[in-house]
């Protein structure tokens, strides 16, 4: 399967990531790994994603979409009318920047380190 340009994680915001996890466990079975104590990634079986400490919980998910690219990705995004809200950084096992469309989205890019 190709992956280049496909949602391929989805980052939630959260407050309290021991009473997120444990609900998620304990509802869906859902498994976690902690990336420090302010970051737990989840499994489902089908899609990844995270819980993020610390943010306000705003509307929506961050939807985070996988590319072969990531610079030609961001040029791709700012042509096409996009604004970058977060430069691109690093983390473990990749890199990713996130950007807004036209229509005030947020959106994330990654790619494999």
């Amino acid at each position: 399967m190709n992956r280049d340009r496909t949602i391929d994680y989805i980052e939630f915001p959260a407050t309290d990531l021991t009473a997120t996890k444990a609900f998620y466990e304990k509802v869906f079975g859902w498994e976690f790994v902690d990336y420090g104590p302010d970051y737990t990634s989840f499994k489902d079986g089908r899609l990844a994603g995270g819980f993020k400490k610390g943010q306000p919980v705003r509307e929506g998910a961050l939807i985070v979409i996988y590319v072969e690219d990531l610079p030609a990705a961001e040029q791709r995004v700012k042509a096409a009318g996009g604004k970058i809200t977060t430069e691109t950084f690093s983390f473990p096992g990749g890199s990713r920047f996130h950007f807004t469309d036209p229509n005030g989205n947020e959106l994330a890019v990654w790619h494999e380190a």
